[in-house]
């Protein structure tokens, strides 16, 4: 009989959790955020919608190792009595899923919010361009100088003329 590694188990159960997410709406005491920066040591520095001042939240064991968070990333937070630079504790990650659902409700910060022109673009962008167009030329490639080679030979012909 084979028995899985207790970790794998138990990252098996935190994402199934956050997949079947009800989207339940933040308490009183709990607080949206936007992390700043990552500190090392499961701490991340984040911005709160309200207060200008920059504090520090940890991450819990339970996503530990199995669930990351990045720059630009939103987060739900509970505060903490028994620190004094780390002031709260990650409830919940947000998804833009939860986003949606924040903003439909209105809870979401407005400091937040995506501002309205970016948004426009972006989706302009997605509809009026393909996929491909999106990409990045290949630097890897030397560029074809032939279109331009053409315009100075017919420059050189009309002024022979």
């Amino acid at each position: 009989m084979h028995r899985s590694h207790p970790s794998i188990s138990r990252r098996k159960h935190l994402m199934k959790e956050m997949m079947e997410d009800d989207y339940a709406l933040p308490t009183e005491n709990q607080q949206i955020v936007r992390v700043v920066s990552s500190r090392g040591n499961n701490l991340h520095e984040v911005e709160t919608a309200k207060i200008e001042e920059n504090f520090l939240v940890s991450m819990p064991n339970k996503f530990r190792k199995s669930m990351w968070v990045k720059r630009g990333d939103f987060l739900l937070i509970e505060p903490i009595e028994e620190g004094d630079k780390v002031k709260a504790e990650i409830c919940k990650i947000l998804t833009p899923e939860h986003i949606k659902e924040y903003t439909k409700a209105g809870v979401w910060p407005d400091k937040f919010t995506k501002k309205p022109s970016q948004e426009e673009s972006s989706n302009q962008n997605h509809d009026d361009s393909d996929f491909e167009d999106d990409l990045l030329p290949n630097t890897n490639r030397p560029v074809n100088q032939e279109s331009s080679c053409d315009e100075e030979d017919e420059e050189t012909s009309s002024d022979e003329d």
